[in-house]
């Protein structure tokens, strides 16, 4: 079971089953020939055994044809010279019908007499021994040297058995020798030399075989090739299906992409027009303050960066990724002090007066040099994470403490604020997505009531990292409250 579901898992492709198509086919070849061997060399053994068999066969025949003929004549006590003359001519027909067989290479009787071996390969000679003790010529000796040389070596187990003997010669020649014993006494041997040919059966076999393996390797071919087309139209089907499936989900992450850009942009919104509010709120008690006698030029600047910093929030309302060149610009010479100053003086001190417990202390770094960052920028991202310090500390006396150090040997600035409040939860210290700290994260919050809320310290990260190329970090301090660092590199 568990082996299905791993395949059920892995996905077939075409050149997987061209794979395995070529394997079968190649394995059927090997196994073509592993079985045209095997059946040669079956044949082979085979035919062995048959040709040794025939070939006793054939000779145990021949001896027995002679024995019989010659039992015949040593039943008839009168032989005139015609019976005689039908007695040899029965011997040679014997003897030479064999030897005019195409397998048959030579055919003689051999015996012994003294210490000489003789062959005799005709009817009159062996007539002649037989019925009158007469030995042959020497010019058989010469005819049938081999035969003489071998019955030499086995002419006492052949006495001595009295069983047929055969000699294998190159494989396809046997020499045969078959215990000649007539009249029940063993006189002698009938030699046979044979050389079966069964070429034609063999070739017929082989012939039959091959049309019956080619058979079978065509049925598998097309069997197998119809699996292929199969299974590739199948991976097809499969391929479309999967293809119109993907097609439909990249469509719903589209939308769906479009749809959360639509709602964090609408939440960006709800925050920048809040911030727009409070500003709002500045600008009209410095028209009332001006009566105070507040001077004219104080006025127009504070109105003026109040105005400015609306304008920034509207412009950030009309778009979700503005130009780059809004943000970092060599047109910008922007004074970080200043921009800190004025935000503390001007914003925060404003809200104090309405009967928040927060102090600021500024240890400002005068080396700190001009930043090519929107002022206004800098105001997003510094004024979210003070603001974080006051609304996680509410009812609670805390004093922010907000520095600026420049690295001149490393052309690096840092902005430090702190507080000595509660700190940050625990929870919110650990790494979230893509190891970004969890209070970075959208939607993430220690307020009671977290509906709109959780995105001060998210868009002062994001702004940061991905507009400005600055990082941000935050930790708890070892005493009290929380310590956020922006590291600014190449100043």
């Amino acid at each position: 079971m568990k082996l299905l579901e791993r395949l059920r898992k892995y996905h077939f492709e075409i050149r997987h089953l061209l794979v395995l198509f070529l394997i079968l086919i190649l394995f059927q070849i090997v196994l073509y020939y592993i079985h045209s061997s095997s059946i040669d060399s079956m044949l082979n053994k085979t035919m062995d055994l048959y040709r040794l068999d025939s070939a006793e066969r054939l000779a145990n025949l021949t001896t027995t044809s002679l024995e019989l003929v010659l039992e015949m004549s040593l039943a008839d006590q009168t032989r005139t010279p015609e019976d005689i003359q039908r007695v040899v001519q029965s011997f040679d027909i014997i003897l030479t019908q064999q030897k005019l067989q195409q397998n048959v290479d030579d055919i003689c009787i051999l015996f012994r007499a003294g210490e000489s071996v003789y062959a005799i390969d005709n009817g009159q000679d062996l007539y002649d021994f037989i019925f009158r003790a007469k030995l042959p010529g020497q010019h058989q000796l010469m005819t049938h040297t081999a035969a003489i040389q071998n019955y030499t070596r086995l002419d006492a187990d052949l006495a001595r058995s009295e069983q047929i003997y055969s000699l294998v010669e190159g494989g396809n020649t046997f020499q045969v020798f078959v215990p000649f014993v007539p009249k029940g006494e063993m006189v002698g041997t009938v030699y046979m030399e044979i050389t079966p040919d069964f070429s034609k059966i063999a070739e017929a076999i082989t012939i039959m075989y091959d049309e019956t393996g080619m058979i079978f390797s065509i049925l598998i071919l097309f069997g197998l090739l119809a699996m292929f087309f199969i299974t590739v139209r199948t991976v097809r089907e499969r391929d479309d299906a999967q293809e119109a499936l993907f097609k439909q989900r990249e469509a719903q992450l589209k939308q769906q992409i479009e749809y959360e850009k639509e709602a964090l942009f609408t939440k960006r919104i709800y925050h920048a027009h809040h911030k727009a509010e409070k500003i709002m709120g500045f600008i009209k008690e410095e028209i009332r303050a001006l009566k105070s006698g507040d001077t004219l030029d104080q006025f127009k600047f504070r109105v003026l960066k109040y105005s400015n910093f609306v304008s920034r929030v509207i412009y950030d309302m009309k778009t979700y990724e503005p130009p780059i060149q809004v943000i970092r610009n060599k047109a910008f010479r922007t004074d970080l002090n200043e921009v800190i100053r004025f935000i503390v003086d001007n914003v925060f001190h404003r809200q104090n007066h309405r009967g928040h417990l927060y102090e600021f202390e500024l240890d400002l770094d005068e080396a700190f040099p001009v930043i090519h960052i929107n002022e206004y920028v800098v105001w997003e991202i510094v004024e979210p994470l003070i603001q974080n310090s006051i609304d996680h500390n509410p009812n609670q006396a805390i004093t922010i403490t907000i520095r600026t150090r420049y690295q001149a040997d490393e052309k690096r600035g840092f902005i430090i604020l702190q507080d000595d409040g509660t700190g940050i939860p625990d929870h919110l210290m650990e790494p979230g997505e893509q190891g970004v700290k969890k209070i970075f994260l959208e939607h993430t919050s220690t307020k009671d009531s977290p509906q709109n809320t959780g995105y001060g310290c998210y868009i002062a990260y994001e702004i940061s990292r991905r507009r400005c190329g600055w990082n941000v970090d935050v930790r708890n301090r070892e005493t009290a409250g929380c310590e956020f660092t922006i590291t600014l590199p190449n100043i």
